[in-house]
């Protein structure tokens, strides 16, 4: 059996470049809309399991998250299409970046 050795941390920052590239008006809305759906999809995740056994949880926060996404969506939507009418590709750099934060 082999023990897997617990080596220190060297960084506490991490970057992962999550989308890169130039890409279609279509292309770039698919991509565009199915990352903020993604992060609209875990605040919801979230809310129902605070009202999971008590209804009146305070779900305000991951309400205004939702809420601020999906106009991010329309702000996207809309420059999107912006593109589209002048005849340009759209360029993404998506990085992920993931930092430990002390409790």
């Amino acid at each position: 059996m082999s023990k897997i050795s617990e080596k220190p941390l060297v960084s506490t920052k991490q970057e992962v470049q999550l989308v890169e590239g130039e890409f279609t008006c279509s292309e770039a809305s698919f991509v565009i809309n199915e990352l903020i759906n993604e992060k609209i999809n875990f605040h919801k995740l979230q809310r129902l399991r605070l009202c999971e056994g008590d209804e009146n949880s305070d779900t305000r926060y991951a309400n205004k998250r939702i809420a601020e996404l999906e106009n991010e969506k329309l702000i996207a939507k809309s420059y999107i299409d912006k593109a589209r009418k002048e005849g340009y590709d759209v360029f993404i750099d998506g990085v992920l970046e993931i930092r430990f934060v002390k409790k």
